[in-house]
């Protein structure tokens, strides 16, 4: 099987990159190495085996066709993209190229050159806009939402908000339509909050290698004084660890033909979910430290609660998490310790 990996160098792809290595199969990746952390982790990546790099961008529409009408990919993981919400609002064009106008170029390239591609999208829960329709409270170290205790469905209304938002969601409409349309083989993912190895994170993305890594500062004695955090500290995500990630998408790709044209809710499920302040619970207890925290006012649209109901892609294909919370945060905190 030959798979092409779009952002096949970030976090994402990168993580989906070794599987294939690991299963023996063709890869092609396929990345401009804008992002922090890409270049390290294609170097990372030679190290596993044998692979063909392309060093492109999905804005351009002759490059990823051409890599397209070369490669016939059986499977496509399409995971490149603009990632940052506070990135969208500095840069609207940029965002909109990247996400919206870069997987509009590879849904038309396959559909000429390729048209029986299976194409796996990472969407995003922010299609969801800011959920502020529905109702919450404070409990504890975290808001609850009354409506969806155990986590919000597929179902729920569609709400863009925010460049990322409307980017990230006219690309997630445009790949689920390919196959009602064109019969294009897709699926998309619409997913929470993903951490684990080769994610080099910032203070814009990725929160749990953030505050892990500002955890390990504290323990060095590096980092004097508070972190600021935006916020009351009590959102809440629920987190999914990179090998289940990976777990999810080769699944979904053996059930292929129940999954087509479907999007699925994509994270750790209520049990694996986390607020800021919990999540530096967990650190302050692992480490034997003090998260020395201060206020900023909450980002543009942030959601109080996402939780991912993961229950239709248990029932689609057969999936679920099996690594929990604390597991994974202590895998995270020994790959950050190795990097910084």
């Amino acid at each position: 099987m030959k798979y092409l990996i779009t952002g096949g160098c970030g976090f994402l792809g990168s993580n989906l990159a070794s599987e294939v290595i690991k299963r023996g199969e063709e890869l092609f990746v396929f990345d401009n190495l804008y992002r922090h952390g890409s270049e390290q982790n294609l170097e990372w990546l030679k190290t596993l085996g044998d692979f063909k790099f392309y060093k492109k961008d999905i804005r351009n529409v002759a490059e990823i066709t051409d890599v397209i009408r070369e490669v016939r990919p059986d499977i496509i993981f399409h995971v490149a993209g603009q990632v940052a919400m506070t990135t969208s609002l500095e840069d609207p064009r940029l965002d909109f190229e990247i996400n919206a106008l870069g997987s509009f170029n590879l849904l038309e390239a396959t559909r000429k050159y390729s048209s029986d591609s299976i194409i796996l999208y990472s969407s995003t829960n922010k299609v969801y806009g800011d959920l502020e329709q529905f109702s919450y409270e404070e409990h504890g170290k975290r808001y609850i939402c009354n409506q969806f205790t155990k986590g919000f469905p597929e179902s729920i209304s569609l709400d863009f908000r925010s460049p990322y938002g409307c980017s990230k969601g006219a690309a997630d409409q445009y790949i689920k339509d390919a196959w009602k349309c064109f019969k294009q083989r897709t699926i998309v993912f619409r997913h929470s909050s993903i951490y684990g190895g080769r994610q080099f994170s910032t203070c814009d993305q990725g929160w749990i290698g953030w505050f892990v890594n500002q955890a390990i500062n504290i323990e060095r004695g590096d980092l004097k004084g508070p972190f600021s955090i935006s916020g009351t500290g009590r959102q809440v995500r629920d987190v999914l660890y990179s090998t289940d990630l990976i777990d999810c998408y080769f699944k979904a790709v053996d059930n292929v033909d129940r999954c087509c044209g479907e999007v699925f809710n994509i994270g750790g499920g209520a049990e694996n979910s986390l607020s800021l302040l919990e999540l530096f619970e967990i650190l302050e207890s692992e480490l034997g430290i003090k998260m020395d925290y201060k206020e900023l006012p909450c980002r543009k649209s942030d959601q109080k609660v996402f939780i991912a109901d993961i229950t239709k892609a248990h029932e689609y294909y057969g999936w679920r998490p099996a690594v929990d919370k604390i597991t994974g945060i202590r895998n995270m905190i020994d790959w950050v310790r190795n990097i910084v």
